[in-house]
């Protein structure tokens, strides 16, 4: 009997109350006809968590810096193997309990479109097009290459136009244009979609006036409409609950049942949809929608293996040797090797060289182990922070002096004034910034008081006038920033700035290796970092102008897509296989970019190339460039490469006031840089980009 066959036949044998029970996130076991409990709530966001031992991961946004598409599928499929041995070894042992399973929610790509958003750690960063590069390399290593046989289901969250205020998420309202819908909050979603996705979770707050987990317009019209899409949805947690309780769409929980099951939320993660039987009674909702959501259900348990005996299937065999093994906890490291920002190097003070002895090491963040968690994250067997990175680098070194001194406080400022620096140092190390009780999500970030989310962008006051006190002194000083978010600084803070996220539990000798030199910086800045908080606009307005790269006209601090290295590159040319192409042409019609990028300095590097299409006469509403293409390229010291890119004609296509995408003729750029090239000048140390121009032609 073929997959569907039985998948009906079971379907067939269940009672009305049977079939309620398998579309809740705690689905009952039913004996009689062979099904296994199961919980379908897990969570991987970079690495198994929850769930005792596992390789932690550089936090998400970190991977985005990372521009390395090949690397994050990489870690994903580290992360399936670790999530299927748990799975197999819980399996033996009879618990099927929440964290041990194969469904996981992840990943997040909703857009982080205000650096406030506590959440905003989770993302891939601001940019639609890297968030949907990024989010595929995470599926496609997270189920595999059979879609018939998934390693694990990801899930595509939160849909959709999400991300904060945390504090009023349960009773939000999120109004946007339909140009900003389809120009910037649905293309990673579609993107994922078209890319074999097992599920989508529905986000808490409403979307024009629809809660977006019965929203027939997300779900129906779009999701399943348009875009054709065949697994199953899933509520964030208790978001249908919030129906009757906090949106007030409805008025009890049959009614919030029945509206969310009749717009195509298959899954309830949460209390409700026990009360669909309520609700057929009712009349509310029809058994025929219930078995269609439970068709959905049983088919991703099917594709997972869930039916099959202990042991069998592809991926069986997986144990546990390989949770947390080297092999897993050396591609951590890589991870966070290229994650790692460099923003600034005055005078080439990094990398440290032998002329620095004497090195104090300074700040809140340097011995705190939550500065590489970020949030949801697993336990590892080990965690290395920046300080013992530090000590590690130097054991062998007995002609340099390592001195510490925590300073200041994480939290709040301390009653007691000090220095907290050895003054005869020759360069100090001060390790400052976030960590995942200053922003994250509502009810986790136990420090910050505005639900997880931050009401200013600056570094916290009494980390910047422990650092001033510090600077005044005359000293180097590299600030080594923690976080998964923007930081603003003062631009004269420190010599050297690295930006070092929440980079996993091998991140404090991926800094000692950056500082020391033995790794060459090469991650980008997956979001703007704005000067201030002054630039932002109103943190509850979801209109995307004056919001990221694509529509900010303020000069930033540091731009989109930017990070310095060790070396020095220059782009050379860039160069287009045709001048136009017909207004007419299909959406997956294509044009060649070459790039020719030099290495002029001293060190072999990877840089990543980034692509972006500017269209010369827009719209007030249009994006003022978009990121289109982006690779990382080794280029060896004195040696120039050729990067080779396909520009499809949907990279020159615009989202019109009604949504859709449209081929309009005249004049384009393209541009080859390091970093988004911003109608302001941004000097910071990135090479002159290079651009062609290309007419699309009625």
């Amino acid at each position: 009997m073929d997959r569907e066959a039985r998948i009906n036949e079971l379907i067939s044998q269940m009672t009305l109350e049977e079939k309620v029970s398998q579309l809740s996130h705690i689905s009952a076991a039913i004996p009689r006809l062979g099904i296994p409990e199961y919980n379908w709530w897990n969570e991987c966001l970079h690495g198994v968590a929850r769930a005792s031992l596992a390789t932690v991961f550089p936090q998400a946004i970190a991977l985005a810096a990372t521009f390395d598409e090949s690397l994050v599928e990489e870690v994903a499929d580290a992360i399936s193997d670790e999530a299927r041995a748990k799975y197999n070894e819980a399996v033996k042992q009879g618990n099927r309990g929440q964290y041990w399973g194969l469904t996981f929610w992840t990943p997040n790509i909703n857009i982080f479109r205000d650096p406030r958003w506590g959440r905003g750690q989770e993302t891939y960063g601001e940019d639609p097009y890297l968030t949907s590069r990024i989010g595929l390399a995470l599926v496609r290593g997270l189920q595999g290459a059979d879609p018939e046989n998934l390693k694990l289901a990801a899930c595509a969250k939160h849909y959709a136009v999400h991300s904060g205020p945390e504090k009023l998420r349960h009773i939000f309202n999120a109004v946007v244009s339909k140009k900003d819908l389809f120009e910037t909050y649905l293309p990673a979603f579609k993107a994922l979609v078209d890319g074999g996705v097992e599920s989508v979770m529905g986000a808490y707050n409403r979307t024009l006036g629809e809660p977006c987990c019965g929203s027939a317009y997300l779900l129906k019209d779009i999701l399943r409409g348009r875009w054709g899409f065949k697994g199953h949805v899933v509520s964030d947690c208790w978001a249908v609950r919030d129906f009757h309780e906090n949106h007030k769409i409805t008025s009890s929980p049959e009614e919030s049942a029945a509206l969310a099951l009749n717009a195509g939320c298959d899954l309830n993660c949460g209390c409700t949809y026990p009360q669909l039987t309520v609700s057929v009674k009712k009349g509310l909702v029809t058994e025929d929608a219930v078995n269609t959501a439970l068709k959905r259900l049983l088919r991703t348990r099917f594709k997972l293996g869930m039916f099959d005996p202990p042991g069998r299937g592809k991926y069986g065999k997986l144990g546990r040797k390989m949770i947390n093994c080297e092999k897993h906890r050396q591609l951590a490291l890589k991870a966070a090797e290229k994650s790692i920002v460099l923003l600034k190097n005055e005078k080439c003070l990094l990398p440290l060289d032998s002329s620095a002895k004497r090195i104090a090491v300074i700040g809140p963040a340097a011995a705190n182990a939550h500065t590489l968690f970020g949030n949801y994250y697993g336990v590892s067997s080990r965690f290395v922070t920046v300080l013992e990175g530090l000590g590690e680098k130097v054991k062998d070194m007995y002609g340099i002096n390592l001195d510490y001194h925590q300073g200041c406080m994480m939290y709040g400022a301390s009653s007691l004034p000090n220095a907290g620096f050895g003054p005869a140092s020759d360069v100090i190390i001060a390790v400052m910034g976030l960590d995942g009780a200053m922003e994250g999500e509502e009810g986790d970030a136990i420090a910050s008081d505005s639900n997880g989310d931050r009401t200013a962008i600056e570094l916290p006051p009494w980390q910047i006038n422990f650092l001033q006190k510090v600077r005044a002194a005359g000293k180097p000083i590299i600030l080594v920033l923690t976080g998964g978010s923007p930081i603003a600084i003062p631009e004269d803070i420190a010599d050297a700035v690295v930006f070092a996220w929440y980079p996993g539990e091998m991140g404090g000798k991926a800094v000692a290796d950056i500082i020391f030199g033995d790794v060459v910086p090469s991650g980008k800045l997956p979001i703007t970092f704005p000067a201030s908080t002054d630039q932002l606009p109103p943190y509850e307005d979801y209109s995307m102008k004056g919001r990221t790269y694509r529509y900010m006209t303020e000069k930033p601090l540091y731009p989109f897509g930017f990070g310095l290295s060790y070396t020095s590159f220059r782009f050379d040319s860039i160069t287009l296989s045709a001048g136009a192409i017909p207004a007419s042409a299909a959406a997956d019609t294509s044009i060649k970019a070459k790039v020719t990028l030099s290495n002029t300095g001293k060190r072999n590097a990877e840089n990543v190339v980034q692509i972006y299409v500017t269209k010369d006469e827009r719209g007030t509403d249009d994006p003022l460039c978009s990121l289109r293409a982006f690779r990382r390229v080794f280029v060896p010291a004195g040696k120039t490469v050729t990067a080779e890119f396909d520009l499809s004609a949907a990279a020159f296509e615009t989202i019109n006031a009604e949504g859709n995408s449209v081929l309009l003729p005249g004049s384009y750029t393209v541009t080859a840089a390091d970093a988004a090239p911003l109608p302001v000048s941004v000097e910071k140390g990135a090479p002159p980009p290079v651009q062609a121009k290309i007419t699309v032609q009625n």
